[in-house]
């Protein structure tokens, strides 16, 4: 495949941004073949994109129930149990009967929904790749310096956990994404107690070191896709925070990376996905794995997914490999970084992930 002379490429970037329609635009202008700038090729394909898909329907990523966790000491030592073993060899879980009424994450599905599917002259407002901005609408925020274009479009919510400026929001999705908001910020505080246990530490652990002091919410609407072979929903990564949970619509395309083969998530109603990011990986000294995993793009249906990615930005805040955790039989396998190193050392295309090129050198016996 011929590759775009980087002026004619930079010309269609732009032209595409300038529309501030997103992929959804493409696809509502009735385009029957993919722009060539979201066409994937040998050189921005990621070393696993080809290895295969297993489609066994019995093997999926284990689905833990959180029922009675809170009041019940031996359902919750069992769900700490399959959460401990769902991270040391997946890095991904699906959370049943978490606390979050079903009614609000299909509400906040189609809250989510109702705002991609407004006219262009609504969504434009919001429209901005700042990310000092609470609320930013567009598509692919990388636009101009990614190697591989997303099909997909992407509203992001910064709001804290004291958010006070209801207005701010989109009309579509406000009252449902404040609610869900608040809710999630509970939920990462839950989980990090959950993993706190899993790994032998007091239950605030991970809260006490700054693990859910940042919250991003990704509201992504994925369009159906007429050539869904030759582009990408999102290629292959690991997220770089601590932790992200993840909710989305019956569409299904999520995949997960494990034991040299994709895996599909199946959507399962009321559950939230939940994976570990390279952040978590790192302070567990490997003992928890941050997996890769992409979404394929789709030739029928829209999908939306509303991810949580729970984080600490702070440029001055390092950290390593846990104390308790490391030993002389278990020495660290990482210095301690900041969250920008992550950022600056990751790459969708290269060999190496963001953690393979920050270890420390082996030391000799």
């Amino acid at each position: 495949m011929e590759t775009i002379p980087s002026s004619d490429r930079m010309s269609e970037l732009k032209a595409f941004d300038e529309t501030k329609a997103g992929v959804k635009g493409l696809v509502d202008s009735g385009i029957t073949t993919i722009p060539q700038i979201f066409i994937q090729d040998q050189h921005t394909k990621h070393k696993f994109d080809d290895k295969p898909i297993c489609r066994d329907p019995k093997i999926n990523i284990p689905i833990i129930d959180f029922e009675g966790i809170h009041k019940d000491a031996s359902l919750r030592s069992q769900a700490v149990d399959q959460i401990r073993s769902a991270c040391e060899k997946w890095g991904f879980f699906q959370a049943i009967n978490h606390g979050i009424p079903t009614s609000v994450l299909d509400q906040a599905i189609d809250g989510i929904r109702r705002f991609f599917e407004k006219d262009v002259e609504v969504k434009k407002k919001y429209f901005s790749r700042d990310y000092s901005k609470k609320i930013r609408y567009c598509s692919n925020i990388y636009l101009f310096s990614a190697p591989i274009l997303y099909w997909k479009d992407t509203l992001s919510f910064d709001l804290g956990c004291d958010f006070s400026s209801p207005e701010e929001l989109p009309e579509a999705c406000r009252d449902i994404m404040i609610t869900y908001n608040n809710l999630m910020w509970k939920t990462g505080e839950i989980l990090c107690e959950l993993l706190s246990e899993a790994l032998g530490l007091s239950p605030n652990y991970l809260k006490d070191i700054g693990c859910v002091e940042e919250m991003t919410i990704a509201n992504n609407y994925y369009p159906e896709c007429p050539q869904p072979e030759l582009t990408i929903g999102v290629t292959t990564h690991s997220d770089p925070g601590f932790v992200t949970v993840l909710i989305q619509d019956r569409i299904g395309g999520l995949q997960v990376f494990c034991e040299d083969q994709w895996f599909d998530i199946t959507p399962v109603p009321g559950a939230l996905v939940v994976n570990l990011g390279y952040m978590m990986q790192l302070i567990t000294n490997d003992k928890f794995k941050s997996a890769y995993h992409r979404v394929l793009s789709k030739k029928e249906g829209s999908r939306i997914s509303i991810g949580s990615f729970f984080m600490n930005n702070s440029c001055s805040r390092r950290y390593g490999p846990i104390k308790d955790l490391i030993s002389a039989e278990n020495p660290p396998l990482y210095p301690e970084i900041t969250l920008k190193d992550i950022y600056n050392n990751q790459s969708s295309t290269e060999g190496l992930s963001a953690l393979e090129k920050l270890k420390l050198p082996r030391r000799c016996a």
